[in-house]
């Protein structure tokens, strides 16, 4: 059937449980035969009827060409729920992408905690696996062998642009990125090298410099011994190429990266005499920001790219 599927079996191992959705269609549950996969019976189908009356719209999935002009790559698409056609949006790439994986949400999600409600502030929000994941091909995820610098970047942009160029409310002209982790160098690492595309980043707990993080994962995707290739992609080695509006944020305690990561950055880029923002989260583990870093993230892209102040803090109240 249609979808992403999650299969638990029974004890007996007679049976499973197969739940199955996509981003768009509800999940069902049949129960089936674990010896053959024929339908038993069916179990449930989610209601949807409550989430469409409080506004919810399905993310669009939007497959377009790579860098190479004709290998597809699948995205994507979240636009607000008062989403006007008539007007134009800035775009915000979310951005995590490596081998190992593939990270493009498939199944069914009502809220997607990391593109649903920066969406609603007035952005297009999306998301692309592009060359250098896992599940399509040796030769596809190999882009990334000895070239973490690539970060899939280059085929993140030609399937922006073919978004942009089939709506044209999608602002080409103004494109964000943000990330966490790996999220968070390649953000980091689309703004250095490509400042005429992505016009601001924000950039939390990212491993900057494959130099100084695990090496039990940077080995295996950028080899032994440590050569120049490790070096290229550094986000420490290209920090004074930044031209456009940076946002950092670390964790005290991260206890996945080392926040030297971050604060390696931070020193070169002050070397080089170039503006930036950095926010540190006393108390925090491997994050996006949590709260505080969420709201700092609003704002960076509210200011930044819909050019626009946002409010005092202590000027909003919540009910």
């Amino acid at each position: 059937a249609k979808g992403t599927h999650k299969a638990g079996f029974s004890r007996d191992m007679k049976y499973l449980v197969d739940v199955y959705s996509t981003v768009a269609d509800a999940p069902v549950a049949v129960l089936r035969n674990a010896a053959d996969g024929s339908e038993v019976m069916p179990l449930e189908t989610a209601d949807l009827t409550r989430l469409k009356e409080n506004g919810w719209k399905a993310p669009e999935v939007f497959t377009a060409p790579g860098r190479d002009g004709k290998t597809p790559m699948w995205g994507l698409i979240v636009r607000p729920t008062n989403f006007d056609p008539s007007k134009k949006y800035p775009i915000i790439e979310y951005i995590y992408q490596g081998p190992g994986d593939q990270y493009v949400p498939k199944a069914f999600r009502p809220y997607d905690w990391y593109m649903t409600s920066i969406a609603e502030l007035g952005f297009i929000v999306v998301m692309v696996d592009g060359m250098g994941t896992s599940f399509r091909s040796r030769e596809f995820e190999n882009v990334c062998y000895k070239n973490l610098k690539d970060a899939g970047l280059p085929d993140h942009m030609a399937w922006i642009k073919a978004a942009a160029e089939k709506y044209p409310y999608m602002d080409i002209d103004r494109v964000g990125i943000y990330g966490c982790s790996a999220g968070g160098q390649e953000s980091t690492n689309a703004l250095l090298l490509y400042p005429d595309f992505y016009k601001a980043a924000y950039s939390a707990c990212g491993c900057h410099d494959n130099r100084m993080d695990k090496i039990w994962w940077n080995e295996l995707w950028l080899g032994y011994p440590v050569g120049d290739q490790y070096k290229e992609g550094s986000n420490v080695e290209n920090a004074h190429l930044l031209r456009r509006p940076l946002m950092l944020v670390v964790g005290e305690l991260d206890d996945n990266v080392d926040p030297a990561s971050t604060m390696q950055v931070v020193n070169a880029l002050i070397k080089a005499n170039k503006d930036f923002e950095l926010v540190v989260v006393p108390g925090a583990h491997h994050t996006m920001g949590e709260d505080f870093g969420e709201h700092k993230r609003y704002d960076f892209f509210v200011r930044n790219l819909l050019n626009v102040n946002p409010p005092a803090w202590s000027d909003i109240t919540y009910k």
